[in-house]
C-alpha cells in the first residue's frame, strides 16, 4: 500500500490507542518510512514522543475518552470544549490529509470518521488516500449473549457493543480493518469490509518484563493490583489495599501508572515513597508495595489480579492471569463497562460487588488449581496471541 515512502498520518483516538498507534509507528520505522505524524484526538498524544510529529488540537477529556459512560461524563466533556475542539481536529485532519499519502486509523468509529475525512483531502488535492483502520475497540464477543432488553440497558454503550451500519459503512471504504479477534473480522467480512485478524494488539504494546522485582518477592503468590490510569482508582485503590489485608497469603503489588502524588486518599493506611519507582502502603501489620514503571513485570510474576482497568485487565488476561473485578463509579470501570469486559473475557473475568470480602472470596476460588487453569486458558484464548503489528506493518508497505 505504502509504495514509496510518503508521508503517513496516524490518528487514534485514546491512551491505549496512541500506544498501539505509536508502537505501529516504531514498526513502520524499521522498514524505513520516516515521515510520520499523529493526530491524537483524546489527550496530548504522549506515546508518540519520539516516533511521530504530533499535531492538531489537544483535547483534554475529564471522562479520559469516554464521554457516553455516563450522563455526568458526558456533562464534563462537554464543558471541557468537547463540541468546539472535536470541530478543529477535523480541520486538522484535513489540512493533514492534504500533506499525506496514506492514513492510518487506530481507534473507534469517531476516529474512522476523521481518519475518512483525512483520506478524502479538501477539494483539489488530488485522489483519496489510501486508509486502514485498526478497531482494537470493538469486538462481536461484546455482544455475546446479549438480548434486545440487554442492548436497551447498555444504549449508551451500542455502538460499542455492536458495529454499528454506519462504522460498517466507513469499513467498506477502507483498504483494511484489523480487528481484535476473529470472531470480528469474520462478522465484517461478511458484511462486505475487507477485515482481517492478525493477532492481538493488547499484548504488541505489553513490554518484555525484566528482573527488578525478583528482590522484592518474598515467594507467596503474587496478586496484582491493577487501579487503572484514570479517575476510578479514587473509589477502587482502597478496596483493593482492603482486599490484600484480607489476603495474606498473597503479596498484593500494585502496577500505579500515575506520579505519586496523584495517589487518591487512602483513609488507615500509611503510604511512605521509598524512590521514583517504589512506594509501600502500611496498614494494621500489612504491607503493599506500590510500584511505577513496572507494570509488565507485575502481571508477569502475578497468579492473580484484581482490575478496574480497560487495557491492562485484558492483557492480564491474555497472559493467563485471571482477573476480578468491580464496578466504581467511573469514569471509565462503570456497571456497564464491567458487564461488557464480563462477556468479552468469559471466565477469565470475575466482577463482583465493590467489597474486599466479595472480591476475597471471588479470589480463594479462583486460587484452585482447575478454576484458575480453566480461567487461564479462557483469557489467552479470548484475548490472542501478540504479533499483529509487525504484520500489519508489513502489509502497509504492500502495493
Amino acid at each position: 500500500m505504502q509504495q514509496n515512502g510518503g508521508p503517513v498520518l496516524l490518528v487514534s483516538n485514546g491512551g491505549a490507542e496512541d500506544l498501539i498507534g505509536a508502537a505501529l509507528a516504531r514498526e513502520l520505522r524499521v522498514l524505513g518510512i520516516e515521515q510520520l505524524r499523529a493526530l491524537p484526538l483524546v489527550g496530548p498524544g504522549e506515546a508518540y514522543q519520539g516516533v511521530a510529529e504530533r499535531v492538531g488540537p489537544v483535547l483534554a477529556l475529564p471522562s479520559g475518552g469516554f464521554p457516553f459512560g455516563s450522563l455526568s461524563n458526558l456533562q464534563a466533556d462537554l464543558r471541557a470544549g468537547l463540541i468546539g475542539t472535536s470541530l478543529r481536529q477535523g480541520q486538522a485532519a484535513l489540512q493533514q490529509g492534504s500533506r499525506a499519502e496514506q492514513v492510518i486509523v487506530i481507534g473507534d468509529v469517531y476516529a474512522l470518521l476523521v481518519g475518512t475525512l483525512a483520506a478524502r483531502r479538501k477539494p483539489g488535492a488530488g485522489p483519496r488516500l489510501p486508509l486502514t483502520h485498526l478497531q482494537p475497540l470493538v469486538s462481536r464477543l461484546y455482544a455475546e449473549g446479549m438480548t434486545l432488553p440487554d442492548h436497551l440497558r447498555e444504549l449508551n454503550a451500542l455502538g460499542a457493543n455492536r458495529f454499528m451500519p454506519w462504522e460498517i459503512a466507513l469499513g467498506r471504504q477502507a483498504r483494511r480493518v484489523y480487528t481484535r479477534d476473529r470472531a470480528s473480522a469474520g462478522y465484517l467480512a461478511r458484511r462486505g469490509v475487507n477485515a482481517v485478524y492478525r493477532g492481538s494488539f493488547a499484548m504488541d504494546v505489553l513490554p518484555a518484563p525484566d528482573d527488578t522485582l525478583a528482590p522484592l518477592l518474598d515467594g507467596r503468590p503474587v496478586l496484582a493490583l491493577l487501579p487503572g490510569g484514570r479517575g476510578d482508582a479514587r473509589e477502587s485503590l482502597p478496596i483493593m489495599l482492603a482486599t490484600a489485608a484480607g489476603c495474606p497469603e498473597f503479596q498484593a503489588l500494585v502496577a500505579w501508572p500515575r506520579p505519586w502524588d496523584e495517589l487518591p486518599e487512602l483513609p488507615g493506611w500509611s503510604v511512605q515513597v521509598q524512590s521514583d519507582g517504589l512506594a509501600q502502603a502500611c496498614a494494621a501489620g500489612t504491607r503493599v508495595l506500590l510500584l511505577r514503571g513496572a507494570f509488565s513485570s507485575v502481571l508477569h510474576t502475578a497468579r492473580l489480579a484484581v482490575g478496574t482497568a480497560g487495557t491492562a485487565s485484558e492483557q492480564a488476561a491474555g497472559l493467563g492471569v485471571p482477573v476480578v473485578a468491580f464496578p466504581t463509579h467511573g469514569p471509565q470501570y462503570t456497571p456497564g463497562f464491567a458487564r461488557r469486559q464480563a462477556r468479552l473475557l468469559g471466565a477469565a473475568l470475575t466482577v463482583v460487588a465493590p467489597d474486599p470480602l466479595a472480591v476475597t472470596a471471588a479470589l480463594r476460588a479462583l486460587h484452585r488449581p482447575q478454576a484458575h487453569l480453566h480461567a487461564a486458558l479462557v483469557g489467552r484464548d479470548r484475548i490472542g496471541a501478540p504479533g499483529a503489528l509487525p504484520q500489519i506493518a508489513a502489509e502497509l508497505l504492500q502495493p
